[in-house]
């Protein structure tokens, strides 16, 4: 071990009836220092970058932000960009509570666990995942607040201004040349029908299960009669009816369905539970809004909401007082 300057390997201070021997602090006196060099970074993450309208922003916030952006977007802003972004979150809560609005932590919590549940994952293995990329769940919380917060807010200030209404959806179905099939939704009955096959079964196995979701389907004409066979079937299992409006199936789905005639099976899909198919039993035209419809008044509602609150929070960020130290 180094001697450190000015420090003496030992000491001894007379005095009357004893020595005293000053290398335990030498020692002290070293752990000192490496633990002053141990808490150098944690003072620089603690420091303060910008202050905008009296909050401050760390070098730890920046550095959270940006890797939580690095983690969901897969690309590096750049310090800057992730320093502005900071900034409009803290301005944009700033101004909410102007108008009385104050997103509570239940609501985040809220948020955060629908989140998770999205991942299928619970809270607690989503915040451990988010650890692992090094970004803790109050960084992420934070940015939800944020968010819940300014949508509340331009909501209740232009809510007039953002809705759509049947003439809005008319011309922008014109513009995309959408014929009237288009804007027609449909009840779907589904039969769930499942080939099960065990985990980890091998390919021979599968292929075998494959002839014969091949072979149900080719004698599958009509429901009543195909869904009596099917269940006759061993390792087949079909499951309670399911209605489904098209609006509320995926593309690929919708798309699916809407080219299968009644009485049909669909093509079977690969699941944990085994091959997957679907018995079309019945389609019925909707009074409710059909899935184009929607798509068309969600777009439409999504630019209007953007280029207002763009507007509002470029009118914030001129009045806002921004100091960078």
């Amino acid at each position: 071990m180094h001697q450190i300057a000015g420090v003496p390997e030992t000491v001894d201070i007379a005095m009357p009836g004893m020595s005293v021997k000053l290398r335990p602090i030498r020692r002290w006196l070293t752990g000192a220092v490496i633990a002053a060099v141990l808490a150098a970074p944690a003072a620089v993450n603690a420091q303060v970058v910008v202050v905008a309208n009296g909050s401050p922003i760390t070098e730890l916030d920046i550095q959270q932000r940006s890797k939580l952006i690095t983690n969901s977007t897969q690309k590096t802003l750049p310090r800057q960009d992730v320093i502005n972004e900071l900034i409009n979150d803290r301005l944009k809560i700033a101004k909410a509570k102007v108008y009385g609005l104050d997103v509570s932590d239940s609501e985040v919590d809220a948020a955060f666990d629908s989140l998770a549940q999205r991942q299928r994952l619970t809270p607690q293995q989503f915040t451990v995942m988010l650890e692992r990329g090094g970004i803790s769940a109050s960084t992420l919380k934070a940015r939800m607040r944020a968010e819940l917060t300014w949508n509340q807010l331009i909501r209740g200030k232009f809510g007039s201004s953002l809705q759509v209404g049947e003439s809005d959806i008319a011309n922008a179905l014109r513009t995309r040349n959408e014929g009237e099939n288009a804007t027609v939704g449909y009840i779907y009955t589904l039969y769930p029908v499942t080939i099960v096959v065990a985990r980890g079964s091998s390919e021979a196995i599968m292929g075998a299960k494959r002839r014969e979701a091949e072979n149900l389907r080719s004698r599958f004409t009509t429901c009543n009669e195909g869904l009596a066979l099917a269940r006759a079937l061993r390792d087949v299992a079909v499951r309670e009816p399911l209605h489904r409006s098209s609006a509320d199936l995926a593309p690929q789905l919708r798309e699916l369905l809407g080219n299968m005639q009644i009485g049909q099976l669909s093509m079977p899909e690969v699941t944990a539970q085994g091959l997957q198919m679907y018995a079309l039993c019945d389609k019925k035209e909707s009074i409710a809004e059909s899935s184009v419809k929607r798509e068309v008044r969600e777009q439409i509602y999504s630019k209007r909401f953007e280029a207002e609150a763009k507007k509002f929070l470029d009118e914030i960020r001129k009045q806002a007082m921004i100091e960078y130290k």
